[in-house]
C-alpha cells in the first residue's frame, strides 16, 4: 500500500535529523541512500544498484554510485564537495551505458545538499540547470514546514 503524504513526511523528518551531521561519503553514502528510498517506502535493493562498473568516454573505468536503470543516477560527494563537479563526473558514465539504462533524472548530493536534474527537459538549457535544489533543514524547529528548503525551477 502507497505511503500517506503524512508518512512520508514523519519518514522524511526523522532521515533528515539522522543524517543532519553526516560528511564522509566513503563511510556512509550507501546507508544513506537506502535510508532516503525508505522514506517513500521503497527498498533501494528492489530498485538500484551501487557502483555500478562502467566504461567512460576516455577508455578508463567509472564506477556510478547509484544506478536505477532508465530512471535516476545519483553521484554523492561528501559534504562540502563541489556538486557541479560531481554532475560532470555523473555524466561522463553515460558513454557507458546503453540506451535502456540511461536515466531521466541525474542527482547529485553530499549530505547536506541534493540538485536533481530531468535530462528530458525540453530545451539543452534546462537539462544543464539542476530543476530542483535542496538544503538540510534547520531541525531545531518542531514545525514541520520549516524542515524542507527547497528551491525548484519549473521545467520549460
Amino acid at each position: 500500500m502507497p505511503l500517506s503524504w503524512n508518512e512520508i513526511k514523519d519518514r522524511a523528518l526523522r532521515f533528515s535529523r539522522e543524517w543532519a551531521l553526516e560528511s564522509s561519503e566513503d563511510a556512509e553514502a550507501k546507508s544513506f541512500w537506502d535510508g532516503f528510498f525508505e522514506v517513500f517506502g521503497v527498498s533501494r535493493r528492489r530498485v538500484a544498484s551501487f557502483e555500478r562498473r562502467v566504461k567512460k568516454i576516455d577508455g578508463k573505468d567509472g564506477y556510478i554510485d547509484l544506478l536505477w536503470k532508465g530512471v535516476l543516477l545519483i553521484e554523492h560527494k561528501s559534504r562540502g564537495k563541489d556538486l557541479d563537479r560531481a554532475s560532470a563526473q555523473a555524466r561522463d558514465y553515460f558513454h557507458g551505458l546503453t540506451e535502456a539504462e540511461l536515466p531521466r533524472y541525474l542527482l547529485v548530493s553530499d549530505f547536506a545538499r541534493f540538485r536533481l536534474y530531468d535530462l528530458d527537459a525540453g530545451d539543452a538549457r534546462s537539462r544543464i540547470r539542476p530543476v530542483c535544489y535542496s538544503v538540510v533543514p534547520d531541525l531545531g524547529s518542531t514545525d514541520w514546514r520549516s524542515h524542507s528548503s527547497t528551491i525548484c525551477a519549473k521545467s520549460r
